[in-house]
């Protein structure tokens, strides 16, 4: 019988206070109120751990170094305990026939139960030559892998959408997880690599929950995805002022304006690198003075230079045009006015006309 998370802490010396206070961080961290924190302590209790099979693919391993410097529920906790990791070949002790007969071991006893995250994606032409594993193409130990998976996790910007691997003229036909595999549950955690918090979160909502989360129209996690980076941006309101930079290192550039007008892709990038940030919630690009590059969106890296302006793109402008609106209000209060006297001035007229009609009726009569 595969132990619960709780019996695996316990064993590890954890106290009852420390796991109520974990499910309390693990709660917020996952923008839950208050009122979840007894239900996944229930769950994390009750259910065994899930096995997970992490495979690679087309990738930089950048994903692996992003997860595993997660701090909120620290990776260790959520690697070791809540999950049962057996199958990465990037971070295990077993390699060849060892390590892939895991693979078929966790099949055969937990079909239908385990869980298949994906690093990268397959290269689809030449059959499949471009990534071998095992002496075989990587597609086929994909699809073989998933086919009795209970969901997928595609992490990363290389497995939702191909990322810098299918850029054209895509040699290899680098494809995304997506369009390999269907009938299965695919959750995009999309970035160039994603947020440690973020994946660590995605896999902690699934294991406390036992479902997928909601998921937005690209199959990305709503409770990660679902706000333009834009939107909480802390230079957003020099971006509302009309207050750009528009060189680098300028005096604008010293002073933290936006950084819009050198490309910066934030008002149509979905991602929570804005709120959550990276390394631990010390910075994000950002902050650190570089423009968002859209890495979390599909097709980023071939829609021209990183440093190309968004257009099409509406700014408020506060102080460039709160005199203009002030006037625009003024000129329609002054309409509205001239409108109002001028109907009481009509109402007026017709009245007396119509008394006077009136009196010589009553004079004729």
């Amino acid at each position: 019988m595969t132990e619960t998370f709780y019996e695996v802490l316990r064993r590890q010396g954890i106290t009852r206070r420390s796991f109520l206070k974990f499910c309390s961080l693990t709660a917020t961290s996952l923008g839950l109120s208050a009122a979840a924190m007894p239900k996944i302590a229930q769950a994390l209790e009750t259910k065994p751990r899930t096995p997970v099979l992490w495979l690679h693919g087309l990738e930089c391993t950048c994903c692996s170094e992003s997860f595993i410097r997660s701090a909120h529920p620290l990776t260790k906790d959520v690697v070791l305990s809540m999950l049962s990791l057996d199958y990465d070949d990037t971070l295990m002790a077993a390699a060849g026939h060892q390590a892939e007969a895991i693979i078929e071991q966790v099949k055969a006893k937990y079909k239908g139960n385990y869980i298949v995250a994906v690093e990268g994606n397959p290269p689809l032409n030449e059959d499949g030559m471009f990534c071998i594993q095992g002496g075989r193409p990587f597609v086929e130990k994909l699809k073989e892998t998933c086919a009795d998976a209970k969901a997928v996790i595609a992490w990363g910007s290389c497995a939702a959408y191909g990322c810098v691997q299918a850029a054209r003229p895509n040699p290899t036909r680098a494809t995304p997880i997506g369009k390999v595999i269907s009938g299965k549950p695919i959750i995009n955690v999309p970035g160039c690599p994603p947020i440690a918090e973020v994946m660590t979160g995605v896999v902690t909502y699934m294991l406390t929950f036992d479902r997928i989360p909601a998921l937005d129209r690209q199959g990305r996690p709503k409770m990660f995805y679902g706000q333009r980076i834009h939107d909480k941006c802390y230079r957003r309101g020099h971006f509302d002022a009309g207050q750009f930079i528009e060189a680098w290192d300028d005096e604008s550039a010293k002073k933290g304006f936006c950084l819009y007008k050198m490309g910066c892709k934030g008002p149509t990038t979905y991602n929570a690198c804005s709120s959550m940030r990276w390394n631990g919630g010390i910075s994000w690009p950002v902050q650190s003075g570089h423009g968002c590059l859209g890495c979390s969106e599909d097709g980023f890296w071939d829609k021209g230079s990183f440093y190309d302006r968004v257009t099409g793109i509406h700014q408020f402008g506060i102080e460039a045009n709160a005199d203009a609106i002030g006037a625009a209000v003024a000129i329609g209060t002054g309409a509205g006015i001239a409108a109002h006297a001028a109907l009481t001035a009509l109402d007026s007229m017709r009245k007396r006309v119509s008394q006077k009609e009136a009196a010589q009726e009553g004079v004729e009569a």
